[in-house]
């Protein structure tokens, strides 16, 4: 795909960018859809404006994948300010309470964060876009409204200290979809008894999508307007990174394109992507009394 002089309507593939403070991600969806002139562009997975780091941009048939990206582990760098506590739980929001900090040690704030590894429940913040009888929590906050957040389970695979500068703390942090980092620093906050907020926040992978490998946002926006963007454009199979991979010959190929089913091994199970003898993305194909049942197909490109 990468390299190919493919029309806007060929378009079928995947970018990973390095989002820079401040721009919100539906913002650089509206720029790369300006700058490619593919119509179908969407993201897979949100960052906050203040939150830079890896963005996966799904653009043509492959918006049809982005929920393999959304539902994959998530890797931050997190620098979070002990003391100080706001109403969005992160640096953009009001100040509502400050402790000294003063008496702390690394020693305690080590201990704190034994409570957060693993599988915990986690409260939404009121600044979210989590909807609750119809309305996103944040549309209720910026009315005044504080509601009763039903906790979320979710996972935190790994929580280390990498910088202790107190009353700042970084931490590196390894979690589940749908964790909310700063909800992670006002929890912290009230452990330790003196309140925290999220500082800063780097998204340093998104399953296989790591920041080391992103396009920085700027780079990409001059090879929009040299033409060379598609030299970033990744395959659409690395959004199923996290499921096998079957390959097909020519009539099983055919069969799939037509939305049949084929024979599956016995011990199959789950989902599995589809790709013909070239390594090109066919379809994801779901286990079902030993047969391949094709959920999503994807016509040829080009």
């Amino acid at each position: 795909m990468q390299g190919l002089l493919l029309s806007p309507e060929q378009v079928f593939g995947l970018l990973n960018i390095h989002k820079p403070v401040g721009p919100t991600s539906h913002d650089v969806v509206a720029l790369v859809r300006r700058g490619t002139r593919v119509r179908k562009v969407g993201h897979a997975g949100t960052l906050d404006p203040m939150a830079s780091g890896v963005l996966v941009l799904c653009l043509g048939p492959a918006t049809r994948l982005s929920e393999y990206v959304m539902r994959s582990r998530k890797h931050y760098r997190a620098r979070v300010r002990l003391g100080v506590a706001t109403d969005t739980y992160d640096a953009e929001g009001h100040i509502v309470a400050e402790q000294p900090t003063d008496s702390l040690t690394p020693a305690q704030v080590a201990a704190a964060l034994e409570a957060f590894r693993g599988t915990i429940a986690q409260i939404p913040p009121m600044y979210s876009a989590i909807k609750q009888d119809g309305k996103k929590l944040y549309e209720l906050a910026r009315a005044g409204q504080v509601v009763q957040r039903e906790p979320r389970q979710v996972t935190i695979y790994r929580l280390t200290v990498t910088e202790y500068d107190l009353p700042f703390v970084t931490l590196d942090i390894e979690c589940s979809p749908g964790t909310y980092i700063r909800s992670l620093a006002h929890d912290l906050g009230q452990v330790l008894g003196v309140g925290a907020h999220l500082a800063a926040l780097v998204r340093l992978a998104s399953g296989s999508f790591r920041l080391e490998d992103a396009v920085p946002l700027d780079v990409l926006q001059a090879a929009m307007a040299d033409g060379s963007w598609r030299d970033y454009l990744l395959p659409p199979g690395q959004a199923l990174s996290g499921l096998p991979a079957v390959e097909l010959d020519a009539r099983q190929a055919d069969r799939v394109r037509h939305g049949s089913a084929i024979p599956a091994p016995p011990d199959a199970s789950g989902e599995a992507g589809a790709y013909d003898s070239e390594g090109q993305l066919l379809a994801v194909l779901r286990a079902e009394n030993n047969q391949w049942r094709p959920v999503k197909v994807f016509l040829p490109q080009n």
